[in-house]
This record gives C-alpha cells, structure tokens and sequence, in this order.
C-alpha cells in the first residue's frame, strides 16, 4: 500500500529535523520505503510518499520523530488521471 505522509513541522524545530535526519538518516524500520518527498516552499511542510505492506510500521517510524514534527498519514492509490512522463494518459491505474 502506498501513502502520502504529511509532516508538518514543530514552531522553531525544522533545524533539528534536518540535523537529526544528517545524523542518523530517516530512521525508517525495515519494511517501510521511502519514495520520493517534496517540501512546501515556506519549508513548514514535507510531503513524502511511501509504501508499506504493514501500516502500524508507520507508529514505529513516527515514534523517532514526533518530538519534532507532525504527521498524517495518507492511503492513496493511482489516480485514473495518471499520465506518462509526455503528459498521455495511462490504460494502467
């Protein structure tokens, strides 16, 4: 199952985010992959997608950071929508 992870930072706390993640890395338990992410231009927000086969890895996952840090977590699948790197739909979903 793939998800979208909304983390929003704590006031004040973005520097030890990325201090802590140059230190230790993304602190992911085995089973839980990372994708891709992409981080909102005010820097407040970084919005990640994963996949994971055992949704309660997230609890473990969030447990290292929610001192820091905020987090939603999002089930999604492909958008029927989804179109190839040339901007033509797909037949696969």
């Amino acid at each position: 199952m793939k998800c979208m992870v909304i983390e929003t930072f704590k006031p004040g706390k973005i520097d030890e985010v990325y201090e802590r993640f140059k230190k230790k890395g993304r602190l992911l338990p085995v089973g839980l992959k990372y994708i891709d992410s992409w981080l909102s231009i005010d820097r407040t927000k970084c919005f990640q997608l994963m996949e994971t086969e055992k949704f309660d890895l997230f609890d473990k996952w969030i447990s290292n950071w929610n001192d820091l840090t905020d987090f939603e977590i999002i089930p999604v699948e492909n958008s029927p929508t989804k179109t190839t790197p040339k901007g033509d739909a797909t037949e696969e979903g």
